[in-house]
């Protein structure tokens, strides 16, 4: 069984599977409350991969692999994708595995892989399996949250999934119409613009905020909760053949 961890900005997300398949997905405040749960002894699990956005992970990933073999997913981790990524080494882990994932649902095919998440990531893989890049903006809650950070008078709201007016008539209002519907027309708009490229292009959304953007955005799109930590686990059964072979 593989134990697959993805370290975030705001938890920590941990799934099982069986090869291919998910079997149990967990989400743990701090890597302590992880390494203190009974995955380990109620599952028998074989390998580990990890990927995280944050630093000073090692002294977790030492605990970690004195149990099971861990992999630390990292930009010169082979992965099944040609990462064609101009500043490979910065390129966040959380990004590539999405792409991995998304490439798994449509592989040889045009992909636009959206991450809503603590940022809205937008990775591009083309027919050819190879990852391009594409852009990172501030997601909801930071938008929200910077509103209210760097004005004096501005209130801190929180996603209001009744609200869908164009025009703010109050400033709560105006606020969410902002950051809301400013943040629909900006993945509606660039949605546009890879379509205009690539007519055939496939859909993937994911992230926590996922929910808000599945059933406004007009396109055609193709939802999985669950993407990073598959794309995670793909990568680590890559490298896993690729071990057995040598």
């Amino acid at each position: 069984m593989n134990l697959i961890i993805d370290i975030g900005n705001t938890r920590i997300k941990a799934a099982l599977f069986e090869q291919n398949e998910l079997k149990d997905f967990f989400v743990f405040e701090t890597t302590d409350a992880l390494l203190a749960s009974d995955l380990f002894g109620k599952y028998s699990i074989k390998q580990c991969i990890t990927a995280s956005v944050v630093d000073k992970i090692e002294p977790f990933l030492k605990r970690l692999n004195a149990g099971i073999q861990t992999l630390l997913f990292t930009s010169e981790t082979p992965s099944p994708l040609v990462n064609l990524y101009r500043s490979a080494n910065t390129l966040g882990s959380d990004r590539l595995a999405s792409a991995v994932g998304g490439n798994l649902l449509f592989p040889g095919k045009n992909l636009l892989v959206i991450d809503a998440g603590t940022c809205i990531k937008y990775n591009f893989v083309n027919s050819n399996d190879e990852y391009l890049g594409g852009g990172i903006s501030p997601g909801l809650q930071m938008r929200f949250k910077a509103l209210n950070t760097f004005t004096a008078r501005l209130p801190l709201l929180d996603i209001d999934q009744n609200f869908d007016s164009f025009i703010g008539t109050n400033t709560n209002e105006s606020i969410l119409s902002g950051i809301q519907i400013g943040a629909l027309a900006e993945l509606q708009g660039l949605i546009e613009k890879y379509k205009n490229i690539y007519p055939d292009i496939n859909i993937v959304l994911t992230g926590g905020d996922a929910y808000f953007f599945e059933k406004r955005l007009k396109n055609r799109i193709f939802t999985d909760s669950f993407l990073i930590l598959k794309g995670l686990n793909r990568i680590l059964e890559y490298n896993l053949k690729a071990a057995s072979l040598k």
